[in-house]
Parts: C-alpha cells; sequence; structure tokens
C-alpha cells in the first residue's frame, strides 16, 4: 500500500520531518511559485506551510486528495478556511508554539524605541558619535498600554512588569481577574490612549481591528507615546502613524508588521524614531522547532483518521483520553442509524449515559455526523465538513447526558426525528476489557449483538419460521451467518444479523419480501 504524500511548501525545521517519521512520503515544493505549488498539490494527501504559500480556493481545488494543511505558525492569512472547511480539509497551526518569541520581540521593540537603539546604532556605524542626539528615556515608573491581552499579550505585560511599569490594557474578552493576576488595569480603548507612555498591539487581524490605531485614535495620544505592533499588519495604519511622527504628536514607534507583505516602502521608513523589522516575530530557532513539530504531530493525527483537538475548523475541544475509545463507536452508530432510518433526522439527540459522563463528550456530537453522512452524500465526509453538511440538510444536533445508565455501564444512543415525525433510534456500547463494540438497542428492541462489517436488520410480525428462510437464502447466496440476535415485543420481532459478506441490493430485496418485514436495512460499516 502506498504512503500518504506530505508536501513541505516551504523551509521548516528538520526536526518537522523527524517527527513526521517513516510512515509518510515527503515531497517538497516551493509554494512562493504558483505555476510550482498547483501541480504539486495534485495528489498529496497533507500541505505545511508558512506565511509565503498562498492556499486559498484554487489551490485547495487543486489538490483533490488533501485532507490536511498544516501552518507551521500563529496566523491563518493565507489559508483561506471557509474554502478547506467546505471541502472538508482540516487546517491546523500551532497556536502556542511562537508566543513567547512574539513577547520577546514587542519587548525588544519598545526597549528599542525607549533608548533610540536603532538609529544610535547607524550613527555610529556611519562615523557619527551622538550621544545627546540619541537620549531616550527610562520603562520604570512609566504605563504601558496591552491592546489585547491573550497569550502573548499577557506575556509581554508579565515581562514589562518587571521593569517596574503600570500596566493597563484593554480587552474586550478579558476577564479583571485575568488582567490582576497579571497586574494589569482592564480600562476603555481611549482611556488607555490618553494615559500610555508606551502601548504595545497585541490583536488578531479582523475587521473589527483593521485599522483600530488610525488618525481618530493617534489624535488621543500623548505626543511623548512610542507604539509597538509585532501582532498583524494593518492594524495601526501605517500612513496615519507616520504622520503622527511627522508632526510631533507621535515620539516613536517599533513595527514588526505591516499591512502588505512583503514591503520595502512604507512611509514609516522615513522617520528615525521608528525601528522596523521584517515580521521576525517568529523567527527563532526555538519558535519554528515547536511550530514544525506541532504541525507535524497534528498530521500524523489527521492522516491517521483521528480528531485533532486543536484544529481551526472543527470544533472539538479537549478530549479526554476516557472519551477517546468511544469515538469509533460512535460514528458507527450514525452510519448505523443512517442505514436504519433511510434519511437524514431533522433532529439528532446524542443521548450518553453512565460513568463516562463525567468527562466532556461533546465532541460525540461532531462524531455521531460524521457517521451520519459518511454513506448519505457523495463527497468525503470528515469531522470538517460532517457539520456543513448538517446545517445544509437542516439537522439540528444536540447532546443529552445521565450518570444513570441502567444495565450497562456506559450507553450511548443516537435517536432522531425524521421529517414525517417518525422516531428512529440505535444504541451501542463498550464491554469488558477490550472494549468491544456492541449494538444494544434499535427502535426500543433491547439487544446485545456486536458490531461487525456487514450486518442485516429487519422488523416483522412474530411467527415461526422467518429466521430459517432467511438462512436458507443466504446459504442459496453463499453467504455465511456469523452471528444473529431476536428481540420480541409481543406480537412484532426485530432481527439483527452479522454477516459474512456484504448482501446485494437485489438479495436484501427478495429477503424482505420473504419476511414480509415492515422494515428491511442492510448495513455496510465497512471502510
Amino acid at each position: 500500500m502506498s504512503k500518504p504524500v506530505v508536501l513541505i511548501a516551504e523551509e521548516l525545521s528538520p526536526a518537522t520531518i523527524e517527527a513526521l517519521g517513516p510512515d509518510f512520503e515527503v515531497r517538497s515544493a516551493d509554494g512562493a511559485n504558483r505555476d510550482e505549488l498547483l501541480p504539486a498539490l495534485a495528489d498529496v494527501d497533507a500541505v505545511l506551510v508558512r506565511s509565503a504559500t498562498r492556499m486559498d480556493a484554487e489551490a485547495i481545488a487543486a489538490a483533490k486528495r488533501l485532507k490536511v494543511i498544516a501552518r507551521a505558525g500563529v496566523g491563518l492569512d493565507n489559508v483561506d478556511v471557509q474554502a478547506a472547511t467546505q471541502a472538508g480539509v482540516m487546517v491546523v497551526n500551532a497556536p502556542t508554539s511562537n508566543i513567547t518569541s512574539a513577547a520577546e520581540l514587542a519587548v525588544g521593540l519598545l526597549l528599542a524605541t525607549a533608548r533610540n537603539i536603532a538609529p544610535a546604532n547607524q550613527a555610529l556605524k556611519g562615523g557619527a558619535w551622538q550621544r545627546s542626539k540619541y537620549s531616550g528615556v527610562e520603562l520604570l515608573d512609566k504605563t504601558v498600554g496591552v491592546v489585547g491581552l491573550g497569550r502573548i499579550g499577557a506575556l509581554v505585560a508579565e515581562r514589562l512588569k518587571g521593569f517596574g511599569m503600570k500596566i493597563v490594557a484593554y480587552d474586550p474578552y478579558a476577564s479583571p481577574a485575568k488582567a490582576g493576576q497579571l497586574g494589569a488595569q482592564l480600562v476603555g480603548l481611549d482611556e488607555l490612549l490618553a494615559e500610555s507612555d508606551f502601548i504595545t498591539i497585541h490583536l488578531p487581524k479582523t475587521p473589527e481591528t483593521l485599522g483600530l490605531i488610525g488618525d481618530e485614535a493617534l489624535s488621543k495620544v500623548k505626543p511623548s507615546v512610542r507604539i509597538v505592533n509585532a501582532a498583524r499588519g494593518g492594524i495601526v495604519d501605517e500612513a496615519a502613524l507616520a504622520r503622527a511622527i511627522a508632526e510631533g504628536r507621535v515620539a516613536g514607534a517599533g513595527i514588526d508588521v505591516f499591512a502588505t507583505e512583503p514591503t520595502t516602502e512604507s512611509p514609516l521608513f522615513d522617520h528615525e524614531s521608528v525601528v522596523v523589522t521584517p515580521h521576525l516575530g517568529a523567527s527563532t530557532e526555538e519558535a519554528q522547532e515547536k511550530a514544525g513539530i506541532a504541525v507535524a504531530k497534528s498530521v500524523r493525527l489527521a492522516l491517521g483518521g483521528e480528531l485533532v483537538p486543536d484544529a481551526v475548523n472543527v470544533s472539538s475541544g479537549f478530549i479526554a483520553e476516557e472519551v477517546r475509545p468511544g469515538i469509533p463507536l460512535v460514528e458507527k452508530l450514525g452510519r448505523m442509524f443512517t442505514a436504519v432510518a433511510g434519511s437524514v433526522p431533522t433532529q439528532l439527540d446524542v443521548d450518553v449515559r453512565g460513568e463516562i459522563t463525567e468527562h466532556d463528550v461533546s465532541v460525540w456530537k461532531l462524531v455521531a455526523l460524521k457517521g451520519l453522512f459518511t454513506d448519505v452524500v457523495e463527497d468525503p465526509v470528515t469531522y470538517v465538513n460532517a457539520p456543513v453538511f448538517a446545517e445544509q440538510r437542516g439537522c439540528v444536533v444536540r447532546l443529552v447526558t445521565d450518570p444513570d445508565s441502567g444495565d450497562f455501564r456506559n450507553v450511548t444512543t443516537l435517536r432522531g426525528t425524521l421529517a414525517d415525525g417518525s422516531v428512529v433510534s440505535v444504541s451501542g456500547t463498550l464491554t469488558g476489557p477490550k472494549l468491544v463494540e456492541k449494538l444494544v438497542g434499535v427502535n426500543g428492541y433491547d439487544l446485545e449483538v456486536p458490531l461487525t462489517e456487514h450486518m442485516l436488520v429487519f422488523e416483522y410480525s412474530d411467527r415461526p419460521g422467518v429466521i430459517g428462510n432467511i438462512g436458507r437464502i443466504l446459504g442459496d447466496a453463499d453467504i455465511n451467518i456469523g452471528g444473529m440476535q431476536v428481540s420480541r415485543q409481543q406480537d412484532r420481532a426485530i432481527g439483527v444479523l452479522n454477516v459474512d459478506s456484504a448482501v446485494p441490493a437485489a438479495l436484501a430485496a427478495e429477503l424482505s419480501d420473504v419476511v414480509e418485514a415492515r422494515t428491511f436495512s442492510v448495513v455496510d460499516l465497512q471502510d
């Protein structure tokens, strides 16, 4: 069997290749070269990129086998997450790989602007000894405004606290308790702008934050303020900042990111009091190694068919180890549901009962949807696009939990309401030390049948000879019965047969006629 193909579209740490291991065919391409990238994507299962490779809708459409886009870093400006989601392609990044490096660069830029390090360096190397011209300011007792108190902003606040600075912060999503732990005071943006001697930006780039620090904001700051942006280009309006510096309304700036990258032109470059770097936030050996290893591990999980909890476009959250063994069971129950129901429900309840409810089992909603649509739609169904299929077909899924499981330690039931108002349910559990997957209920009938690749489920009027006739017909077709169970309710019964091979549609129709079945379903759980 051929190995999955992983394309390395940019230079990554050698540790990335080592973390992938020997189970993949690894290829390389210049992701920045469109003519080279698009053909190279044709038959790959995963692509690893940094910031120079644009994985837009065109690139995703060119990659017919693509399952994972892995961005070895934090930002996803170069990845069309919506197009990837529609195509069922998982998008993963390394959200914590560069936070220390980015925080340290922000502090470095702030220090550089405070002490005029860059222009003094350039002047001295040019032959000028100008101590008085490049006199700076101390950080001690100054106020720094941290705009965005996420992971990087928090690290910056911690480090600047060590310089004896007063920390104020603006973040509408941060709690006063979190700010208090960092020694910061939460304030409104206008108050931060007015009070701060230094301002450092740590926000994501969104429609709301684009141009946030522009003409209006810069009209509210002290003329002695110094502004640092090592987050995302475009949050600070470069032209507005350049005008404010030229007019003496801002003392200086440290800028690592720009609205257009790469760039060698900006109005900020004309000012000696501005320190600029070419997007170096994540450019440390440590950050690159952490990012490469993190996304390589995610690629291994994704190509192995497993959930990646921190995938950008998969709403799964943390998955406890106790919850993971139930994932294949719940997916199979989803496939069995559509086989028995013959349609997609308008509402699906994932009813989980037993000790397992001590843990967060919300991921089973996603898993159930993946199983539900696997045999229904033509497109490949993944953990990424299963919620999209559900939304398109008007299927609402909800989780119901109860610590009381009755006869079993744990039991999961998928109960769905169909468009005609009828209700279909299938229940399953894991039994014994080997965690054997078993079907323990269908539409209110109690059972205990191993889940196998090929199964028949049929409801009929209970009478002698039915099972014998089925056995005879399957025997004539050279299909062996591996196991069976009948469950009865008054004059009705349900039969579940485990068979060793697939049952063709014509044979299933013949069996249904012989049984005079109320319902007859062929369940195929083969991958």
